[in-house]
């Protein structure tokens, strides 16, 4: 099963309005002492091997939506709707667009270049980073799977997050049974590090996690250091 749960929380919440309820006047004194929180982030288009992209996420994408929507597992671990509907569809999209936004990650579609189809989404999550560490989460639609992709999206999100952002560590999580996402994991250089009990809320249960680390100081899968220039 080439899915890994998604570390961001399931319900982003509604930002409060700085001004205050309507009507109200906005303090500017205790707006300049006000945390601006992290900056808003642009996605790019990253190439994954010839026959792949990584790009942000379009309203074009509901079809995407709909077949993941369908598959019994990426509904449990991510914000896909349970229940297609264009309008849950089109939520969901601009959820990853206020990922973006506020500054939460860098929320990726994975695309086909042949035809432009997109299959998969894949995602590097930077709510730790000021503790030098983010997560990765991806999955892919049943139709798209063993063919290589989530490996070559994997691949590549790991070495622009260690080479061009110089993030020190990433790491993600995967359910012990789901062998296949372990495997992604592995060939993509991460190591498996431990067993992390009741770790995370899938459907009506909290489950087991095993957790997969990578460091920019290992080496990395193509034989370079790692460690960002």
């Amino acid at each position: 099963m080439a899915a890994v749960p998604d570390p961001e929380p399931r319900d982003p919440g509604a930002r409060a309005d700085p001004a205050g309820a309507p009507g109200d006047r906005a303090d500017p004194a205790a707006d300049a002492d006000r945390d601006p929180g992290p900056a808003p982030l642009t996605v790019p288009s990253l190439s994954a091997g010839a026959g792949f992209v990584l790009r942000p996420w379009e309203m074009s994408d509901l079809p995407l939506v709909r077949e993941a929507s369908l598959d019994p597992y990426i509904p449990l671990i991510t914000t896909v709707p349970a229940t297609y509907s264009e309008a849950a569809a089109e939520a969901f999209v601009r959820r990853q667009w206020e990922r973006a936004a506020t500054g939460a990650g860098y929320p990726f579609a994975i695309v086909r270049s042949r035809d432009r189809r997109p299959v998969g989404a894949i995602g590097l999550w930077l709510r730790e980073l000021p503790a030098g560490r983010a997560s990765l989460g991806y999955w892919l639609v049943p139709s798209a799977r063993g063919q290589g992709i989530a490996s070559a999206a994997l691949r590549t999100v790991t070495e622009w997050a260690l080479h061009d952002l110089g993030i020190p560590r990433l790491q993600l999580c995967v359910e012990p049974w789901n062998t296949a996402s372990a495997r992604i994991a592995e060939k993509s250089g991460f190591r498996r590090e431990g067993l992390l009990r009741g770790w995370q809320q899938v459907g009506d249960q909290r489950r087991d996690m095993v957790v997969y680390g990578l460091l920019n100081t290992d080496g990395s899968v193509d034989g370079r250091a790692a460690t960002a220039n």
